[in-house]
């Protein structure tokens, strides 16, 4: 089959079982655009932003498991991509993003729309290629989807100079069905010996603790993992991006740690003496000040990526591999073993636990006249049932809806957690209803997010995207007022959005539907009656107590067993 450099493209994608591409046209891609137009079988997305082509790929990726695919132009194509790259290699979310570059006569030219894409994408990939020969095409789009799929997944650029893709210029195309990259070969299995030791540990333990995270999502380990928690009945907790991996509503569940996690499960955390971490990185907003970390537990370490262990806390008993396997073979060794978990210090620990879930951290004032934002988030989980995908952009409305919609599946909950990045969740769900067309898709946001791609409305409206935007309006940037009314002596320079634009009338000139709901008694009905449309995007407008923060909370640098609760009493 001869094929030009741009029909190669486009058929790699077809061959890797491609249907969707997220992505905005200009001069260099100009070969790749017409190629596409010439088939049916890959689908092309418009955006009106190169940020929101990414972050669409990324929230595909995140709701199916299966890489999400972005194409933009050379130059502020490229740079205009990278937020949503760094956004996906924060959170390990596999992607290929194909990038044109200046015809290859004329890099480091200074040519019109040429930027150093390898170089300015290198600390933010997994991996990158520029293609200087047609004939390398295939090969470099095969390692590209093996790349970004495999191991510990992340994002992965293909840069594709113009004239590689000259549709007068053919070649023989021959896709690989496999790949071999001498200097890349991830595990695919964990140690057997370091299981059995942990498993030892484990069934020792006095306090248990599973702390678990989006390794088991991107892992598709849920399944595993819930077997295994409920045979030790050992509690669990999620970080912010493990939400859903583990049942929410199960009792076992003590909620997410961290900054913003529940007291229970932070000071569970602060008391256990063996701690089992699966795909988690031991980030800053899960461990606070490292020092006062988990300081009386022995640690195992699940995940697929050795550069993680002991990368900023040092753990006892690494294992090394896919999670998912790891934890079946835990639950198999957990079984054959001939020691169980003491029923007596485990029913001292649980009782324990259920005396921190007693305090009620995540009380609020439901009776208030205002609509609080827990309660708007509480009532979309009553309207949808708890079954919708529900994208966020970052907050304190990103925080209210980790703590108060309670995910129970896999894949649902769809947000930036490394990076964070506003202006994610409107395209992220874009790539979320493009994925799942029947799904009710739900976009919760601020007023100060939903602005920077907010944009995207159009390409929603071209694409009858019917998702249900939930703006959060406080009138402020909220978690940076937060942080400026306790640590800066409520001087909020430059956290009050001034000027806001009329979101009703704004989403109805976009050709959707706008509402603005202002009363706690009128929001249910409102909701369900957004809801019922369901092939319109409905953009609702509500007006939340401006002065409500996000608690627990846990200042930069202390430990999980200092939180301030909604009494602003701080706890040590």
């Amino acid at each position: 089959m001869e094929l030009s450099g741009a029909e190669i493209v486009v058929q790699c994608l077809k061959d890797e079982g491609v249907e969707h591409v997220f992505g905005y046209p200009g001069g260099a891609v100009l070969h790749i655009y017409d190629a596409i137009f010439q088939q049916e079988d890959v689908k092309h997305i418009l955006v009106r932003h190169e940020q929101a082509a990414t972050h669409a790929a990324d929230g595909y990726a995140r709701s199916t498991g299966k890489p999400g695919v972005a194409l933009v132009t050379s130059g502020p194509g490229a740079t205009n991509a990278v937020t949503g790259i760094a956004t996906a290699y924060m959170d390990s979310i596999p992607m290929v993003v194909l990038t044109g570059q200046v015809p290859t006569p004329f890099i480091g030219s200074d040519a019109f729309q040429e930027v150093d894409t390898i170089g300015i994408t290198r600390p933010c990939v997994k991996h990158n290629f520029l293609i200087k020969d047609v004939r390398d095409i295939a090969e470099t789009m095969k390692k590209a989807f093996y790349v970004a799929t495999s191991g510990r997944p992340g994002p992965v650029v293909v840069d594709i100079p113009k004239d590689i893709t000259d549709p007068n210029v053919k070649v023989t195309y021959d896709y690989p069905k496999k790949i071999s990259m001498r200097s890349y070969n991830p595990v695919t299995k964990g140690h057997l010996g370091q299981i059995k030791k942990a498993v030892d540990l484990m069934l020792s333990a006095k306090k248990p603790v599973f702390y678990t995270g989006g390794g088991v999502v991107i892992g598709d380990a849920s399944k595993q993992l819930t077997d295994l928690v409920k045979e030790l009945n050992y509690p669990i907790t999620n970080t912010l991006m493990g939400l859903g991996s583990y049942p929410g509503s199960d009792k076992q569940f003590i909620g997410m740690l961290g900054m913003h996690g529940t007291y229970e499960a932070n000071m569970a955390m602060h008391e256990t003496d063996v701690l089992i971490a699966i795909g988690a990185r031991f980030d800053d907003r899960v461990t606070g000040h490292v020092a006062h970390f988990c300081p009386n537990a022995t640690i195992i370490h699940v995940d697929i990526d050795p550069s993680s262990i002991s990368k900023n806390v040092r753990v006892d008993v690494p294992i090394v591999g896919p999670v998912k396997m790891v934890l079946r073979d835990m639950l198999r060794v957990v079984k054959e073993h001939k020691n169980k978990p003491n029923p007596d210090d485990l029913k001292v620990w649980w009782e324990q636990i259920e005396k921190w879930r007693s305090m009620d951290c995540l009380h609020y004032d439901s009776k208030s006249p205002k609509i609080k934002p827990q309660f708007a988030v509480e009532t979309l989980h009553k309207v949808t049932k708890g079954d919708a995908f529900v994208t966020s952009d970052v907050g304190q409305h990103q925080m209210f809806a980790a703590q108060f919609y309670t995910f129970d599946k896999t894949r649902r909950w769809i947000n930036s957690g490394g990076l964070g990045t506003m202006g994610f969740g409107l395209p992220a769900a874009m790539g979320v209803q493009m994925a799942h067309p029947n799904a009710e898709v739900a976009c919760i946001t601020g007023e100060a997010s939903i602005q920077m791609c907010i944009q995207e409305l159009a390409t929603c409206k071209q694409h009858n995207l019917p998702i249900k935007i939930i703006l959060l309006n406080n009138g402020y940037m909220g978690m940076v007022r937060q942080w400026q009314e306790f640590f800066y002596d409520g001087r909020y320079s430059n956290s009050y959005v001034d000027a806001l634009p009329d979101f009703v009338k704004l989403a109805e000139s976009y050709g959707h539907v706008g509402m603005k709901v202002e009363k706690p008694e009128d929001l249910e009905g409102a909701m369900k009656e957004a809801f019922a449309m369901k092939d319109r995007l409905v953009f609702m407008d509500v007006v939340i107590d401006p002065e409500e923060n996000v608690y627990p909370m846990i200042q930069a640098g202390k430990g999980h067993h200092e939180m301030y609760l909604p009494s602003k009493s701080e706890l040590v």
